[in-house]
């Protein structure tokens, strides 16, 4: 059984599962199987209904204060502790780092400001292509809790935000770190405690254990953060070469730099695991792409049209209209959470892109700021999607592309990036298809 320790863990403890989204369902799932008759309480900012009648509810603006009534706190990823003051005698944990402590089998561990899901997917999937049994779950979607009852004999493959790794007391064997960029200000106090939360995937490994990082991480600024014990593998993009890389020129959902590191990431941690290059250029040959991600959306008028919503920070950008070859229209513009975005101009300024639509928030100072420039971009706003899409479709040269890649997050109007990039698509095929 994969419960005894982690069970046990719990025992006699007075828990408080703060967030009750879809890990905190998780957790309550999991303690009320193995403890049904203890008292537990739930702390959440919204509403909820109590799933039963000893378990304490906890909402509103003030909910996060039930924590000092509580010994054990089981924190969701989506809530920020960002300037609350944490009682000293609550212990605060989460499901990722009781994964990695108590959970039998060989844990592979993603993390990254952006290439988690493709490198986390491309590893699950050539692993299984290798014959080795292995479960995806983690930030892409799938609590880790809801993987125990299958896990044994199985290697876990874990994509981890910052906000999973933030309290972990533990690393996975396998450790992978693609890059570091400012993401998610309005969740830590610094640039630093966001860094020095993602860096806990390797920050508790053992001389047995394996670190991969890519060639934009500063060995040195690690070693800020502590010693680490794990076995070093960099990641250099120039390094790619050989039979894996030509197979993923012919496989157009991996275009660009940032997939070829995703690649060399994966087979890294492969290697760690024993799979070679065979499996790998099958994952690769047969990736599939993932939506919001580059994605195709199709050609409408002559215009391919391209979804990258999960394009949050500047850095995307280039990395995006390079890998297109032909983006010649690009909506940028969310909520700004004090990002810098001055790189990002200057790239603008060089006419990497003719037309910019820009959307509110920072869209509309990017916009402002590039037009105070000597660049020749087109640059016009849009008050919502609707508005920059058809922009798009009157703007954007037959034969190329316009891209969704906002640089920014997508909360000022959207619940996540999931239903941004699904409204664009929306948007695309239905004026696409209006004659």
């Amino acid at each position: 059984m994969p419960y005894g320790e982690l069970i046990e863990y719990f025992k006699n403890k007075k828990v408080l599962i703060l967030g009750f989204g879809r890990e905190g369902r998780s957790t309550y799932r999991l303690l009320r199987r193995f403890y049904p008759d203890m008292p537990l309480g739930i702390a959440d900012l919204n509403e909820i209904e109590a799933p039963d009648k000893i378990t304490a509810i906890h909402t509103g603006e003030k909910y996060l204060a039930a924590m000092e009534n509580y010994e054990l706190i089981m924190k969701s990823p989506g809530i920020s502790m960002r300037g609350i003051k944490i009682p000293p005698v609550v212990e605060i944990t989460c499901q990722t780092d009781l994964f990695l402590r108590y959970a039998p089998c060989i844990k592979v561990g993603i993390t990254g400001t952006k290439g988690k899901t493709t490198t986390s997917t491309l590893i699950f999937e050539t692993l299984m292509a290798g014959g080795k049994p292995a479960v995806l779950i983690g930030n892409i979607g799938i609590p880790v809790f809801d993987s125990l009852d299958n896990i044994e004999g199985r290697i876990a493959v874990i994509e981890m935000s910052s906000h999973q790794l933030e309290f972990c007391k533990a690393s996975p064997h396998v450790a992978v770190f693609t890059n570091l960029y400012e993401e998610h200000l309005d969740h830590y106090d610094s640039f630093a405690a966001y860094a020095s939360a993602k860096l806990n995937i390797a920050r508790f490994q053992s001389e047995k254990d394996f670190f991969i990082y890519g060639d934009e991480l500063d060995e040195n600024e690690l070693l800020d953060f502590g010693p680490l014990k794990g076995t070093r593998i960099p990641i250099r993009a120039e390094e790619a070469k050989g039979q894996v890389f030509e197979a993923a020129k012919l496989n157009d959902r991996l275009l660009g730099k940032h997939n070829r590191l995703n690649i060399m990431f994966t087979a890294a941690a492969a290697g760690c695991m024993g799979v070679g290059e065979a499996a790998l250029i099958k994952a690769v040959t047969d990736f599939k792409g993932i939506e919001h991600r580059m994605e195709p959306v199709g050609t409408f008028k002559g215009i391919k049209f391209f979804n990258d919503s999960i394009a949050t920070i500047p850095q995307a950008v280039p990395v995006v209209v390079e890998a297109l070859g032909d983006a010649d229209t690009l909506i940028l513009g969310g909520m700004d959470r004090g990002i810098d975005y001055t790189d990002l101009i200057t790239y603008l300024q060089s006419g990497a892109v003719k037309t910019l639509v820009c959307l509110p928030e920072t869209g509309y100072a990017i916009g402002n700021a590039l037009q105070k420039t000597s660049s020749k971009a087109a640059v016009v706003y849009a008050k919502d999607m609707e508005e920059a899409v058809r922009h798009a479709y009157k703007l954007t040269a037959a034969g190329q592309s316009c891209v969704l890649c906002p640089a920014a997050a997508s909360y000022n109007v959207y619940k996540n990036f999931e239903q941004r990039g699904n409204h664009y698509k929306e948007l695309v095929r239905a004026l696409g298809n209006n004659d």
